[in-house]
């Protein structure tokens, strides 16, 4: 499955937000910085999955952008499908041949994983292996 970079871009974003104290707003600087992203293509991001019902805005010096809902009712699916118009199968299987049954099993398995991880299970997962990574400061 290729996931374009504008996929990926909002499925960081989302993930950041998961993260988030519930009903505490971000900033779009403050989740560029953090996930990598340029702050003017993020901007175009969270608008397009504030349209979208993922995401609401708050105004003012104490503004940003958090989840609409909470992040076990969003899957990456969700978030993939909204982006992509719908697009997250292989364009192989519009394409009848040897290996159409093929692909239609990789897409099927895809499509299960994305529909049942939550943003709420990534960002479960994401603070766990944060906890288990200790650095080592000896030289």
């Amino acid at each position: 499955m290729n996931v374009s970079v504008k996929c990926e871009y909002a499925l960081r974003a989302v993930l950041d937000l998961s993260l988030a104290a519930p009903g505490l707003p971000i900033r779009i600087a403050d989740i560029a910085a953090r996930q990598s992203v340029p702050q003017k293509f993020l901007e175009t991001i969270l608008a397009e999955l504030k349209r979208h019902g993922f995401l609401e805005s708050r105004r003012g010096a104490d503004g940003g952008y958090l989840l609409a809902r909470p992040a076990d009712s969003i899957t990456v699916g969700h978030v993939l499908r909204a982006i992509e118009g719908g697009r997250t199968g292989r364009a192989a299987l519009e394409k009848p041949g040897p290996l159409g049954p093929f692909w239609s099993r990789v897409d099927t398995a895809v499509s299960s994983v994305i529909d049942k991880t939550t943003f709420a299970e990534l960002a479960r997962e994401w603070l766990e292996r944060q906890s288990q990574f200790v650095p080592n400061w000896e030289i």
